[in-house]
């Protein structure tokens, strides 16, 4: 089962990530973050931190931490709920 999906469409990129917590969730989101930065600047293209989101979507209500830690170049991203 593939956890990630990236979708991207003109100069917007959305990263999906699925996990069975919001915890691993966010581990998983700020490993494929670093690996897209990495790329970014070996092609000497940046992303915004300050235009960049973040949004929680789950299937179930869960009573467990809903607030992730998401990083993008060092600086953590806004979370929004729309």
């Amino acid at each position: 089962m593939k956890r990630t999906k990236v979708i991207t469409f003109a100069d917007d990129l959305l990263i999906a990530v699925r996990a069975e917590n919001v915890r691993e969730a966010a581990n998983f989101a700020n490993i494929e973050i670093n690996k897209i930065t990495n790329w970014a600047k070996e092609n000497k293209f940046a992303f915004n931190e300050q235009k960049s989101k973040v949004m929680l979507t789950a299937r179930k209500k869960r009573r467990e931490i809903t607030e992730v830690n998401i990083y993008l170049n060092s600086k953590p991203l806004q979370q929004v709920k729309s």
